[in-house]
């Protein structure tokens, strides 16, 4: 089984508390190009749901997208946050009890939500499904809970997402298959999988890029990467080495961002 959808793996390591996670999450917060930021931009698409609506978010991870736009989230919303992982959840209730908001909390599977058909408004999936194991089944189980004209966010990466971080793990070490066409829901090859569930999707892809000065901070991010544990520290030293040589004579580090949203419609 791949890491990416082992669920003892990435509960008990990858998504044991949110250091990983924060770590990856920290390059995008400083050196994104676009200002409007990634997390305004999906609650663009949030917006549009009643002013009571019920919201559930699978994969919630540490609270990071309901952090960054707790300012613009309507009073009446009733929002439970979700993760496998309980060392996620803790790592989201420390961080948005700050907010003064009401979040309920809950550890949930995404192949078996515990709640009655016709629940939620909208469920967030925000770059979890390429996770789950069963993704057939846990959209049927989306599907389930969503109320009639309820709507699925689901947002991942596409084939070109950090591309050149994938071009340097690659000329430092050619016997791992670094490559993004692995994970099994990408931009590319999400939509068929929820046609397969649902009657109508759409996808919108988010206008981004790196431009990165701090390599330590790359580092940071290579070591929190699922495949970190197929590259030897003296392989990481030598991308090091590349990226030195980049930034020095460019003053910078640019990275490919391919990240979207899909939206499906119950």
């Amino acid at each position: 089984m791949s890491k990416f959808t082992d669920q003892q793996y990435l509960t008990t390591d990858q998504y044991k508390d949110a250091s990983n996670l924060d770590a990856r999450l920290e390059i995008h917060k400083r050196f994104s190009a676009n200002p409007y930021g990634w997390f305004n931009w999906i609650f663009d698409t949030l917006a549009k749901l009643p002013k009571d609506a019920n919201v559930l978010e699978l994969g919630s991870g540490s609270g990071a997208l309901w952090l960054n736009i707790a300012d613009r989230i309507p009073s009446n919303w009733n929002i439970t946050l979700s993760d496998l992982s309980q060392g996620m959840l803790d790592a989201a209730w420390r961080n948005l009890v700050v907010t003064g908001r009401n979040f309920k909390f809950e550890q949930i599977d995404a192949q078996s939500i515990p709640y009655k058909d016709e629940t939620f408004d909208i469920v967030i999936a925000n770059h979890m499904i390429y996770h789950v194991p069963d993704r057939s089944k846990a959209l049927s189980e989306v599907k389930r809970v969503l109320k009639r004209g309820g709507h699925l966010i689901a947002t991942t990466v596409g084939e070109s997402h950090m591309k050149e971080l994938t071009d340097w793990l690659q000329r430092v070490d050619n016997d791992n298959d670094f490559s993004p066409f692995i994970l099994p829901f990408t931009l590319e090859n999400g939509m068929e999988q929820l046609e397969n569930v649902f009657s109508k999707v759409t996808v919108l892809r988010y206008e981004d890029s790196l431009q990165v000065t701090d390599i330590d901070l790359l580092i940071a991010y290579l070591r929190s990467a699922i495949r970190a544990s197929e590259v030897s520290e003296d392989e990481l030293a030598k991308v090091k080495t590349d990226l030195e040589k980049e930034i020095k004579q460019n003053g910078k580090i640019f990275i490919t961002k391919d990240s979207g949203l899909f939206e499906a419609l119950k």
